[in-house]
């Protein structure tokens, strides 16, 4: 029996517009084991985030199994699933969805009161998770009135709210100066390393790439690791 947090099992994704499809995913595979942070670089459009939605149970693939801590999502219901995105699975999207009517605190806090936290610990929580991405003054500030690299930063502390054992992000420094990417960066994999978290993150940063335990790419549909020469 393995160890994997997140396993993908030929893993299909095919998507059809009119008489025409699209496949996107054709056979993918991973293995990602807790304790390891894992780079994604691949173009834009090749399947990145598509990828990480199916890990993430956003989407059913069309074929091939994800298994999450052992469990095979594909085979549980809906609400279960759900479930398992509530409190084993942080997400960072590439354009941060955060409520526009509620507080940068307010958007971590939430998904920690849905997961059953009081009002009084979801707080404590997201102004714990606001200091150390150096947002604490923008508390209480309105994702308008936040720039694109702050409302990115709360995207990634609202992914680390409920302590997930999967980590999945998209870009997550894409919108951050070289300096913010780099305390952002050091703060993931502290987290990755202490809390032994599964991380997988699709960037376009080299250096960061470089960073991380392993490197895959997607080609022909398929993960494959990329020699080291190709971050140069």
């Amino acid at each position: 029996m393995n160890n994997f947090l997140l396993h993908l099992q030929s893993i299909r994704r095919t998507y059809k517009t009119g008489a025409e499809s699209l496949t996107i995913l054709d056979g993918a595979e991973l293995c990602l084991n807790r304790g390891e942070i894992v780079a994604l670089v691949a173009p834009s459009g090749s399947g990145k985030s598509t990828l990480l939605h199916l890990a993430g149970l956003l989407e059913k693939p069309d074929g091939g199994s994800v298994i999450i801590n052992g469990r095979n999502a594909g085979k549980l219901s809906d609400d279960m699933r759900t479930n398992i995105r509530l409190h084993t699975i942080g997400i960072v999207y590439q354009f941060h969805h955060l409520l526009a009517e509620f507080t940068a605190l307010e958007n971590i806090s939430l998904p920690q009161m849905i997961a059953g936290k009081s009002q009084a610990q979801a707080n404590s929580r997201s102004m714990e998770l606001l200091k150390k991405f150096g947002l604490e003054a923008r508390a209480q500030h309105l994702p308008g009135k936040l720039s694109g690299g702050e409302q990115q930063r709360v995207a990634i502390a609202r992914a680390l709210a409920n302590n997930p054992s999967l980590l999945l992000a998209d870009e997550p420094t894409g919108n951050l100066d070289v300096h913010t990417a780099d305390i952002v960066f050091d703060e993931l994999l502290r987290i990755v390393r202490s809390e032994n978290v599964a991380a997988l993150i699709a960037t376009h940063n080299p250096d960061l790439a470089r960073r991380m335990d392993r490197q895959l790419t997607l080609s022909e549909g398929k993960l494959v690791a990329m020699p080291a020469t190709s971050l140069t």
